[in-house]
């Protein structure tokens, strides 16, 4: 990416990304509470009821209990979790670092999420400039994190930056790859639950009409 050092996108750890997630365990690194402020961030800003796309779910989508899809499809480099999430009708196992291509037509999903991917996306412009291809026109891309993640597969610019500097950086590559009226907020834990540590940021950004 322009303006970038040539190795802010890369990993401390060689080992194939496959490999690596496969000796993972499938729990989210989020909290309950940082769990629970992403499905009630999806319940107001994911369309239901057609084709959504959930890119490096895990076993978990973190979906509304009543959200209903034609079809809800999940893409993870770690084989046993996208078997062992609930939410998918269907799922494709790719490593999204080696292939950057999404196996979809133009234009065929009403929403994609990505939910404490960035971290790990070696080649995000290109993975996010195919999401938009994908996304039918005013469709959203829910892009998600919490403070934790990795250290061994999450990019060195990750690692380097604050969490405000992060949700910069996302904003940045979303507009670079064509999305519009892009949106940030976040949501911090309240004090008196202490079994919720981990804040929550979130941009969203839409298909422009007529791409």
């Amino acid at each position: 990416m322009q303006g970038l050092h040539e190795k802010a996108f890369t990993q401390a750890s060689a080992e194939p990304d496959k490999s690596f997630w496969a000796r993972q365990d499938l729990d989210s690194l989020m909290d309950m509470g940082a769990r629970t402020a992403i499905t009630a961030l999806y319940r107001t800003a994911l369309p239901v009821g057609g084709r959504s796309l959930d890119l490096m779910c895990g076993a978990m989508s973190h979906l509304p209990e009543d959200a209903t899809f034609q079809e809800f499809i999940g893409i993870d480099v770690h084989k046993a979790a996208l078997q062992a999430n609930p939410a998918l009708t269907s799922f494709k196992e790719q490593d999204l670092n080696q292939d950057t291509s999404l196996p979809f037509d133009d234009a065929s999903f009403d929403g994609a999420l990505l939910c404490d991917g960035m971290a790990y996306l070696t080649k995000p412009q290109q993975v996010l400039e195919e999401i938009r291809r994908i996304l039918r026109p005013g469709a959203p891309l829910i892009i998600s994190f919490s403070g934790r993640f990795v250290p061994a597969k999450a990019v060195a610019i990750w690692q380097a930056l604050e969490p405000e500097d992060r949700v910069r950086l996302t904003s940045a590559l979303m507009q670079r790859a064509g999305f519009v009226e892009l949106d940030t907020g976040e949501v911090v834990p309240p004090e008196d639950l202490t079994a919720w540590q981990d804040t929550v940021h979130a941009v969203i950004g839409r298909c422009p009409a007529g791409s």
